[in-house]
């Protein structure tokens, strides 16, 4: 309903500039409706990325450029450290220190983590570090930059944009084409559909499964981590399809952030295919710098290990994401180091490349379930971090028994049903590298899987599923 409201008046203005001025208090009004005091640090950030960025395009003395964007760096990961990371720090010294009879605990504080910090946190810098290499001006519409911070339709759960693709579009007219209406509309209809039906069906079965990590048997275990692979990727594009539809009917183009992920060959593979805008953030903002694969086997392997744990720490303030992203870290050198013979350029016949999917795929759930495991328990007062002995348990299931009966084959049916849908459409857009493939089928049959969409919506669908999972990120 509110989409609907700002469409209107949206189409109303015939001039871009108060276009802008819509979407931007649109925007604002979207993201105060969570919580209206995080507008100031949204506010803040905003302004203290505007003013370095002016600074460093104005300056030409490298000292003083160089001073502004580490005060623009420093500024925004302070905010980020701050609000997402003071209290996981804070939790792991007095772990630490707990042998020794000493405690931090009086000083944790009640900290909410403000929804999206990360996500445009990360834009803000890109931004800044791109203006500092030259590669764009600055922009001196405070309007325009802060319309590119704070855009609604993908502030809170990306995809991640750079300012040379969005912020462009925002400084000149734009044109609304009946492409892209039609495209738009049927990203939203296929993104609430992965959300309602796969994602929040899939999250009964991981959680319930989860839950019950110490008693379950080595089938359920596995079943339960499956669900959760199907239902993070369902989840997380089915918001990334969202924005992109809201707005491609508002002629403003947001990246790809999915190509098929589960289709990878290989490590790299998956990283090129999976949350496509942070992967390539890292690599062009942590990977390249630190020296990328320019110093050797050994140097490159300490890149990736350090990118790839960045990774998983930008995901949240626990240790499951560190190890989470240590372990793509060690694939990604696994694969290095043997010569890429897992890469897919390498992959010649279908059948390899059909083992070398699966075998990736396998490699992903292991993936899942160390990031899935966030269990916390109570000891003595305070919470404590247990998702290891979660993720031990999960692995040792077979111990309670390998689970082949009626209730595993059940949940197995289960998951199929709802997965089976999702794979099909994209085995076609596999084939035929068109992510709209649908829009190219005849028209009979296009209106047959909307149809199909809306009823399974209507039937299996969970209209009180939980929030979008990244939007804890």
């Amino acid at each position: 309903m509110f989409f609907v409201v700002v469409y209107v008046l949206y189409l109303s203005l015939r001039d871009f500039r108060w276009q802008n001025n819509l979407l931007l208090l649109a925007s604002y009004y979207f993201y105060a409706a969570w919580d209206p005091r995080f507008l100031i640090l949204l506010l803040s950030s905003t302004v203290l990325d505007y003013v370095c960025a002016l600074q460093i395009d104005r300056h030409r003395d490298a000292r003083v450029r160089r001073g502004f964007l580490i005060a623009s760096v420093v500024g925004n990961l302070s905010l980020l450290g701050f609000f997402k990371y003071f209290n996981f720090f804070l939790t792991s010294l007095d772990t630490l220190l707990g042998p020794l009879g000493v405690t931090v605990r009086g000083l944790h504080l009640d900290i909410v983590l403000p929804v999206g910090i990360s996500f445009y946190t990360f834009q803000e810098m890109s931004y800044t570090i791109d203006v500092y290499r030259g590669e764009i001006r600055a922009v001196r519409s405070f309007r325009d930059f802060a319309l590119f911070v704070a855009f609604f339709p993908h502030m809170v759960a990306g995809p991640i944009m750079r300012a040379s693709k969005l912020l462009t579009q925002f400084m000149a007219p734009r044109t609304i084409s009946r492409d892209g209406i039609v495209s738009g509309g049927w990203l939203i209809l296929w993104g609430l559909w992965k959300k309602i039906v796969i994602a929040d069906n899939m999250a009964t079965i991981a959680d319930t499964v989860f839950a019950a990590s110490a008693s379950v048997t080595w089938l359920t275990a596995y079943l339960g981590v499956v669900a959760f692979a199907f239902q993070i990727y369902a989840d997380f594009s089915a918001y990334s399809d969202i924005a992109r539809g809201v707005s491609r009917l508002l002629g403003i183009e947001l990246m790809q952030n999915f190509d098929l992920p589960y289709f990878a060959a290989s490590p790299s593979d998956f990283w090129r295919r999976w949350h496509i805008s942070l992967s390539t953030w890292l690599r062009d903002y942590l990977y390249i710098p630190l020296g990328g694969n320019r110093g050797g086997r050994l140097a490159t392997s300490r890149n990736l290990m350090l990118t790839m744990l960045l990774g998983g720490v930008w995901h949240g303030a626990a240790w499951n994401y560190v190890w989470w992203g240590g372990y793509h870290g060690l694939l990604l050198v696994g694969q290095r180091m043997g010569g890429d013979a897992l890469a897919v350029e390498a992959v010649r016949t279908r059948w390899r490349k059909a083992m070398a999917v699966a075998l990736m795929f396998q490699l992903t759930l292991f993936g899942w379930l160390l990031f899935r495991c966030t269990r916390q328990v109570a000891v003595g007062g305070r919470t404590q971090d247990d998702s290891l002995r979660q993720i031990l348990e999960m692995l040792s299931s077979f111990r309670n028994g390998w689970g082949v009966d009626s209730t595993s084959l059940h949940v197995l049916g289960v998951i199929a049903a709802f997965a089976l849908p999702l794979l099909i459409v994209q085995w076609l857009q596999f084939r035929t590298g068109n992510p709209f493939v649908i829009l190219t089928l005849p028209r009979f049959v296009r209106a047959a899987a909307v149809a199909l969409l809306l009823f399974s919506w209507l039937m299996w669908g969970i209209q009180s599923g939980d929030a979008f999972i990244y939007f804890q990120f």
